[in-house]
């Protein structure tokens, strides 16, 4: 039984849904923290290309009652303003990966160029310790119903991994386990600190 004491969730390039869905579930049994890699939070807007631009020092409330304010039917129906409640009652604002120098024991995300870019992210910081970080991505498309159940996923594979004897010697035939039962493609590296 090992302790996944630094559980860290990098799930979209903007920060949205799916992360919020995973913390959710995760929360209950794990130390969970969610960070976006976009260079700017992008919610939907009134056209696939006018999407929503925050600053990362935006609060959701902030979000929550701009959006509020230009169209409350839009983004009370396709549901932006729900998830915007539910983030605030998370946490004040999103977070930016990049800009985080905690260290973790296990990062998944849910996009491979999110894996891509946090993989790259931590392979250009300078080692100080040597102390491993699991890297593991799913994907799952970035909706409520795909969020929800993403998020359950996730939290059976972390206590699975909690529940190893050896989390080195054990996660690759583990995600390999999790591949044939889910159906989805995982990717894995590890990185140092």
């Amino acid at each position: 039984y090992i302790s996944i004491d630094r559980l860290v969730l990098l799930i979209t390039f903007s920060h949205q849904d799916k992360t919020t869905s995973a913390c959710m579930v995760l929360k209950r049994g794990f130390s969970v923290r969610s960070f976006g890699t976009g260079t700017h939070v992008k919610l939907p807007g009134p056209a696939p290309d006018k999407p929503n631009v925050y600053d990362f020092k935006t609060t959701y409330d902030q979000m929550y009652n701009d959006l509020l304010r230009k169209d409350k039917e839009l983004y009370t129906q396709n549901g932006i303003l729900h998830m915007l409640d539910r983030n605030k009652r998370i946490k004040p604002r999103p977070e930016r990966f990049q800009n985080c120098k905690d260290v973790f024991d296990l990062i998944l995300t849910c996009e491979e160029r999110v894996y891509d870019q946090v993989v790259e992210d931590l392979n250009s910081r300078e080692q100080e310790t040597c102390q491993p970080v699991h890297v593991i991505n799913v994907d799952i498309q970035d909706n409520h119903e795909e969020a929800t159940l993403g998020a359950f996923l996730i939290c059976e594979l972390c206590q699975c991994i909690q529940h190893t004897e050896d989390m080195e010697n054990e996660i690759d035939e583990l995600l390999q386990e999790f591949e044939e039962k889910s159906g989805r493609t995982f990717l894995h590296t590890v990185c140092f600190y």
